[in-house]
């Protein structure tokens, strides 16, 4: 039930950390996966790796779009290019996710403000809409949106992102309660997991970070990809409108979220 062969993935955001490691495991669980990031380069440097780490090595069911997820156009791009790939849009996974505010939201430049907004949850909606038009909306299908445990609980210092990402977990439920029962749309909610776009989070001592949490470390892409995978399987075919936390139990704590 975990088998995705024959369907088609878009993960955005996928050049590195945690939408690389989605990709990759729906790669590794049979599906056809396109990538997209605004770096050409990165992009490209992420399909050779997923093409090389996967145990079949076809490159024909890996293809990089790049673009800006804030771009209508682009979005537009990395579906059709999707569809006409490989003959299906079975499984979205909107992980683009950026964070130019940090501090006092009374001190934040609401043009930062508005760009987390539009990226975070405007671009995402705008995925879905697309998806749904071109291939969901007919044949059905499984939406992820990679929100964080910074929508579920303060944070003080990333706090419009944590605005962004509630806004995120909201219109998840709004989408699952609609898109039902042919597109189940749910939400995972990371904490601090060890990519390149988390370090600020931790980089002055990991090991103190992670004595907060039960677990005991960080979390890494591949716990979240695990996640993934499971969420847009057959075996989580019941489940749908929910956002799972994902956190090494920090928030059980009573600890403040973050990731």
């Amino acid at each position: 039930m975990t088998d995705l062969t024959g369907r088609a993935a878009l993960v955005t955001g996928a050049s590195r950390g945690i939408g690389l490691a989605i990709a990759a495991e729906l790669l590794s669980r049979g599906a056809s996966v396109t990538i997209t990031a605004r770096k050409p380069d990165e992009l490209a440097a992420a399909a050779d790796k997923l093409v090389s780490d996967d145990a079949g090595g076809d490159s024909a069911r890996v293809l990089a779009v790049a673009g800006n997820a804030g771009s209508d156009e682009s979005r537009a791009e990395a579906v059709d290019k999707t569809v006409q790939a490989f003959g299906n849009l079975s499984i979205l996974v909107n992980n683009t996710g950026i964070n130019p505010s940090y501090g006092p939201l009374v001190e934040a430049d609401l043009g930062a403000v508005r760009k987390i907004f539009d990226v975070n949850v405007v671009a995402a909606l705008g995925f879905v809409q697309l998806a749904h038009r071109a291939w969901m909306g007919e044949h059905g299908g499984s939406i992820i949106n990679v929100a964080s445990t910074a929508g579920l609980r303060s944070t003080g210092m990333i706090a419009a992102y944590g605005a962004s990402k509630a806004a995120l977990i909201r219109l998840t439920e709004e989408l699952a309660a609609q898109l039902g029962p042919g597109i189940r749309v749910n939400a995972v909610a990371p904490s601090v997991v060890k990519t390149k776009f988390a370090t600020a989070l931790y980089e002055r001592g990991e090991d103190k970070v992670a004595a907060a949490y039960p677990m005991k470390r960080l979390g890494t892409p591949e716990d979240i990809a695990s996640l993934v995978g499971f969420l847009v399987s057959d075996a989580a075919s019941w489940i749908t409108g929910e956002t799972v936390r994902i956190d090494g139990g920090v928030l059980a704590t009573g600890g403040g979220g973050g990731g």
